[in-house]
């Protein structure tokens, strides 16, 4: 059968395994040689130096472009790299415009390093469409979408952004690591490119840090191919071979995922101590019908605002045994995080209060453990919380 005739979970198994040709290995083997011999003067077996390509890597891309539903993929060695391989799309001069509340490490990486390198950013609230319009000029060049945004689960309307990104001839990046191409098709609704920071729900183990571009045509596609190679920023072997081995039990996790997600976003959502829950799968939250049209379902990332501020914050992660404190995302393990002190410290705390990030607020991810579990240790945490 054509990969494009299998179900989506049947593609995370069995797409990038058949490459052992002499044992037959019905796993992917791991290359961790630097260099590979060539046949002669004139040419090689595809592969000559493990920066420029290898055989466990390109496994991997060929997974994660089946996956998405692009034609290739590029595997780096982090999420960040990822993104800095797409920038290098652009010239100085250029213009692009992004979320106003996207996660802190990609404001920083655009305002304070590409900024200095000559390339202009807007950064406004996506929510409505319009905003993105009026932000465009005729130096803008890409528009960079990130939804579900980080940490507040507002939801960009992707299709609405791509119509007008293509009446401007503009290229459009998405950051699909939130949901993973099991809850979101970004190509489906128009985007050109999209990244991922392979780390997190892809991996799904806390166990390697990665990232991915993934392209829908052939110029965008060999452009980011020479920018990994020419840059260095292609992953290693072992790395690769780590994702993609997380990725085959993608699908079963996110509804796992999903499913403590729901239970907790509904606990919270009625729980006194608790002044706000961000959960797109929440009736009440102001994007849930362009969640469901656009996504297949409602993540495993839940964030809410405390009564009382830091004080009570400090209080309650004293008293969860569940939930680690620790930044990162899309383990089997729950995590929590303050993106005060922690995802967003790199943002200014101008800049966190314009995107609605308070002291109040808390991110979670919502790890694969049982529903019940996760529920009771935030009720006996929060029954402990005076401030």
């Amino acid at each position: 059968m054509a990969a494009s005739d299998l179900h989506f979970e049947t593609r995370c198994v069995h797409t990038g395994v058949d490459k052992d040709a002499t044992f037959l290995s019905a796993t992917t083997p791991i290359y961790p040689t630097s260099t590979f011999r060539w046949d002669d003067l004139n040419g090689h077996r595809g592969f000559d130096y493990t920066r420029s390509g290898n055989p466990t890597r390109r496994a991997l891309e060929e997974n994660l472009a089946a996956l998405e539903g692009g034609i290739d993929a590029r595997a780096t060695c982090t999420g960040m790299s990822a993104i800095v391989a797409t920038m290098h799309l652009f010239q100085p001069g250029d213009h692009l415009i992004a979320g106003h509340d996207i996660y802190g490490g990609t404001y920083r990486l655009f305002d304070s390093v590409f900024r200095g390198m000559g390339i202009d950013f807007s950064f406004v609230d996506m929510g409505n469409v319009e905003n993105i319009r009026k932000a465009i000029t005729p130096k803008t060049k890409g528009i960079w979408i990130e939804t579900p945004s980080n940490p507040l689960l507002n939801l960009v309307d992707v299709r609405a952004v791509c119509d007008v990104a293509k009446s401007s001839n503009l290229i459009t990046i998405a950051d699909n690591t939130f949901l993973s191409p099991y809850l979101q098709r970004p190509f489906d609704l128009g985007v050109d490119i999209v990244v991922h920071s392979t780390t997190k729900y892809l991996n799904g183990h806390s166990d390697v840090v990665g990232g991915a571009v993934i392209c829908k045509t052939k110029p965008h596609a060999e452009k980011i191919g020479y920018i990994v190679n020419a840059c260095g920023l292609a992953c290693s072997p072992f790395d690769a071979w780590l994702v993609l081995r997380g990725v085959k039990t993608l699908g079963p996790r996110m509804e796992a995922h999903q499913r403590g997600a729901m239970a907790l976003a509904r606990f919270l959502d009625g729980h006194p101590r608790v002044q706000k829950v961000y959960y797109p799968g929440l009736e009440t939250h102001p994007h849930h019908a362009l969640a469901k049209q656009q996504q297949r379902g409602f993540g495993a990332m839940v964030s809410f605002d405390i009564k009382g501020g830091r004080p009570a914050v400090e209080q309650l992660l004293a008293k969860l045994t569940l939930f680690q404190l620790a930044e990162s995302l899309g383990g089997v393990e729950s995590l929590i995080e303050y993106p005060d002190t922690m995802s967003h410290a790199s943002m200014n705390e101008a800049a966190r209060r314009a995107g609605g990030i308070s002291d109040q607020t808390l991110r979670v991810s919502v790890g694969i453990e049982h529903p019940d579990d996760l529920v009771a240790d935030f009720r006996q945490a929060l029954d402990t919380v005076t401030a």
